[in-house]
Parts: C-alpha cells; structure tokens; sequence
C-alpha cells in the first residue's frame, strides 16, 4: 500500500515511458505515468524519489520507481544551496582533499569559518599526469598517484555512490552538493547512483573554485610529517620542509593509505586501535557474460547499462568462519594499479560514466578479524593488535611486497584462473584483462596467507550458485586488493568527534576507521565540521 502522497510504481522494462521521466523536474512526464497505472494523483508538485531495476525472478525485468506528491506551498525540499559566506574566522586546519576533508570544509566556510586543505597529492588537473606514468610506464609518484591527491582515492576508482548508512537527509544532502557541481541528475534518484571517473574531475574543479572563492586556501603538494601537540592538545601540522600550519582545530582526513600519518599518529601518542578489516584480490569477467547472467533473454533488448553483481558466503568451520564477499564491483570496468609506495603493488578497479569496457572486475576480499590478525602476528613473531594497532598495516605490507615480487616488479599482477586457483595449478595461460601493466602467470598461494587463499578457494565454486557462469576458467583473480578499508581506527568521542587523547584534534573519514565509501566519508565530514562549528561560534546544528 502506498503511503500517503507516495506512489510506488512497477513497470516492465518494455514499457514506453515518457520523454524525460527520470529529470526530476519533469513533472508532467512523472503525472502520466501515474494517470496512466490508474493512480489519483492531484496538481501538487511531484518528483521522482528512487528507480531501481529489479532483476529478480525469469520474467521481464521490472523498473521500481517511487514517487511523491507535495502540497502546493511544499516547494522547500532542496536540503543544500550555495550561499556567499566567505572565510573569515579561526582557521581550521583539513589534512586531505578526499570527500571527509572537502565536505569538512564546504560546511566550515559556509559557517563563516576558515578552513586550510592540505593534500601530499596534486590537483586533479596535474594528477592525471602521474596516474598515465604509473599506468603506462610503470612509474610510481609516491605522493600523487590513485590514492593521493585531490579527491582522495574515490576521483579515478570510479565514483559509486552508494552507502548503506541510514540519514537518509544526510546523503541527500550530500548527493544534492555533487549535482550542484556538475553530477548527473540521476544520482539524486537511482539506487545504486554511478558518477564516474571521467565526471568526477570536472566536478571536484568546479568544487574546488566554488570553496577558493569564498576563501578557503588549499596547499598541494604538501606532506605531514607531525602534529604540533602540546600537552595534550594539537595546534597544527608540520609540513616536509619544516613549515609550520596553526590553526584552532586540526581535521584528520587523510583516506586509508597516507601509512606515515598513522605512524606519527601513533608517535604522538593518538588513541587507536586495530580493527578488522578485508583483504583479497581483484576478480575480472567477460562483461557480457555478467549481462546474460542478470539480464539473461532480454540482455540483447535493454538499454540499461553493464549489469553489476553481488556474491558474499561465509566459509570454514563452525565457530571459525570468514566472510567473503563482492567489493567495489565495477561494470564496464577497467582494474588499475592503486599503490602508493615502491616494491608494493595494490589494484583498484574503476568505470567510466558509460561502463562501456568489455570486462566486469570486482574486488574478492576476505574478512580479517582481530583473532585471525593476532594469529598471524605469533606466526611471525611480532607483537599482535592489542599491543601494536598498526599490525593489519603490516599484514597488508607483505601480501602488497609478495604481490609485487610474484608480478615480476613493474607493477605487472600476479594472476591466475580461478578454475586453476581452486584446483591448486599454476595457469598455462591467461585471459585477456583490462589491466594495462599486464599479467604475469603466478600461484597466488605464494602471495596470499594460508587463512585468504583458503578462504577465496572455498568461495568461488560456492558463488556458482548464486551467480551461474560465474566460476569459469575465463575468469582471472589478480593479487592484491588489500586497501578496502583501513586496518585500525582512531578513537574520538561519540558526541564531540574529537580525539580520546589530544584536544582539537578530530579523526574523519575512512583514513580515521570512520566510514567507508565516498558519501559516508563526506557525511562524516559534514558531522565532524558541525561540531567545530558549535564550538567555535557556538552555533548548533
């Protein structure tokens, strides 16, 4: 039953559907559709709220669509505007440019605070440079790469925007702030929103001018190597080169690979703890043999997109199991090298607005929890997470070293086919990838540690059943997706988002273990900032 002013509509994918029936303006177009399915709709304004394609069941595949009805005088529904405030009050220090420092930012200025952005990596222009020398040549820029630089790791690993978080304001707000600045329309509205490598740069300009004007000043190229504490309370950064950055609070926002920042964290004492994180490798299909799977008849007579999947299970014996699972599955896609510093190899994957390659890679990753750390940490005769919180970063260090070493160096991957992994033989051959470093044929036993790769071969035949084709010899895994999310988290109080241990100083985003994915790193930018404002102005929000 639809509840009161919303409609949800059904639709199969056959339908005829009205020119301009996803622009949120178009009233008219979403009125039709109503009338047309017999529904009493009024004259009050409508927009369109969610579509998503259901492709459940053998039948046609069904459009989703929710739609509400507002009262004549209900016109205010817009959660964010632009407003002129410009930066004049304290200065707030932001380390990193990603979606918690920007959002952090974008809501400190409009409060009429000061903020500073300082990003070891480039603007997104420049950046594109040291991502081709990388991709292309092989060339490693240890401070401007996929993870480093202007919009953190998310501006070239795709742009999904999907967060399981339940403020439903919040990610509308932050929704509405991307398609201010250049997002397509539709993010506002679909259920798994895609922006796009090639839309977010373009965007994060215009971002970026928009904040400038007002005031905000950015520092690229510009790495932390301490915290200016005193007493326990934090007063700056310092910068390589010895530059010294005050300011009345100092946002943490570095994303989940800036490694030295953990290490001054830790040397300066900064409350955290190891955390359970993931760790796997990257999987790639034939896109079309996705498609026929999810869209099967009908996949020659829809104009929807590369299909997208999801598979998870848990595997080993009762009381002992690990979850493996899909991550950051990218249609249309292409696997790019993610690494962040020499001898160490990381993939990614992202996609182009039009998804539109031939292949269809997802990350494949293990769960890791604090046990299984501690377990390897004995095995290796290092201190285990309740004494060293940075131990998951040497976990993921040597499978990063191994994978590297087992590629043959140059940033070529270690792969093998997934038939071949679970049969426990080295692959005579491997299938073309959209990886441009290229493949190397390796047993991936040798790179990854007893607890993964037995893990990852327990799962694949097991994800058959839920996707059929899916555990094919066309289908490669390549080693190592190790930077799904950060190993250890940086404690703050519930309320204050401020540091447990060091006064002004605020943990942010998926660096600081406290969200993941681009719109929970933001609206975790937008909460940190909020609190900063009410302390500095005395405003609450």
């Amino acid at each position: 039953m639809d509840a009161a002013n919303t409609f949800d509509l059904r639709l199969p994918v056959s339908t005829v559907l009205p020119e301009g029936w996803l622009d949120e303006l178009a009233e008219e177009a979403l009125r039709k559709l109503l009338r047309d399915a017999g529904r009493n709709v009024g004259d009050g304004p409508l927009r369109l709220l969610r579509r998503s394609l259901d492709l459940r069941g053998r039948g046609e595949p069904m459009w989703q669509l929710r739609i509400e009805e507002r009262s004549e005088n209900d016109v205010a529904h817009q959660l964010w505007r632009p407003n002129d405030a410009l930066a004049k009050g304290a200065e707030v220090i932001v380390v990193g440019s990603g979606p918690a420092g920007t959002f952090a930012a974008l809501a400190l200025v409009e409060a009429g605070l000061s903020p500073i952005i300082i990003d070891r990596g480039e603007a997104v222009q420049p950046r594109r440079k040291a991502l081709a020398d990388l991709s292309a040549r092989g060339q490693l820029h240890d401070d401007s790469n996929y993870c480093f630089g202007e919009g953190g790791a998310g501006t070239f690993s795709d742009g999904k925007l999907y967060t399981r978080v339940k403020d439903k304001t919040g990610v509308r707000k932050v929704l509405e702030v991307l398609r201010a600045f250049g997002a397509p329309q539709r993010i506002l509205v679909d259920a798994h929103p895609h922006v796009g490598s090639n839309r977010l740069p373009p965007l994060l300009v215009a971002l970026r001018d928009h904040l400038i004007a007002r005031g905000v000043v950015y520092k690229w190229g510009s790495r932390v190597q301490r915290l200016l504490v005193k007493g326990g309370t934090v007063s700056g950064v310092e910068l390589a080169g010895g530059e010294q950055v005050q300011g009345a609070a100092v946002i943490l926002a570095t994303g989940h690979s800036a490694r030295d920042i953990y290490d001054h964290a830790f040397q300066a004492g900064v409350a955290m703890v190891a955390k359970p994180f993931a760790l796997g490798g990257r999987i790639e299909h034939p896109q079309d043999l996705i498609d026929s799977v999810q869209y099967g008849s009908w996949k020659d007579r829809l104009d929807v997109g590369a299909a997208a999947y999801s598979v998870r299970c848990q595997v080993g014996e009762a009381g002992e199991q690990q979850g493996v699972y899909s991550f950051c599955m990218c249609p249309g896609g292409h696997i790019v090298p993610a690494s962040t510093q020499q001898g160490r190899l990381v993939l990614n994957g992202m996609s182009l607005s039009k998804r539109a390659s031939a292949f269809a890679n997802s990350g494949l990753v293990v769960t890791i929890d604090e046990a299984q750390l501690a377990e390897w940490a004995k095995a290796q005769g290092l201190k285990g997470p309740e004494e060293n919180p940075l131990i998951g970063l040497d976990f993921q260090e040597r499978i990063e070293a191994a994978a590297y070493r087992a590629g043959g160096g140059d940033f070529v991957a270690p792969a093998q086919r997934i038939t071949d992994l679970v049969a426990g033989r080295v692959s005579d051959d491997l299938p073309d990838c959209s990886y441009q470093r290229g493949l190397k044929s390796a047993d991936l036993s040798q790179v990854f540690p007893p607890q993964v790769h037995a893990a990852l071969a327990a799962a694949l035949p097991r994800f058959e059943r839920q996707i059929p084709g899916y555990f094919t010899r066309d289908a490669v895994l390549l080693a190592a997706e190790s930077r799904s999310s950060a190993p250890l988290r940086l404690l703050r109080h519930k309320e204050s988002c401020e540091s447990l241990s060091h006064k002004n100083l605020y943990p942010c985003g998926e660096g600081a273990g406290q969200a993941g994915g681009i719109v929970s790193a933001a609206l975790d930018g937008l909460r940190v900032a909020a609190t900063i404002i009410a302390a500095e102005t005395g405003a609450h929000s």
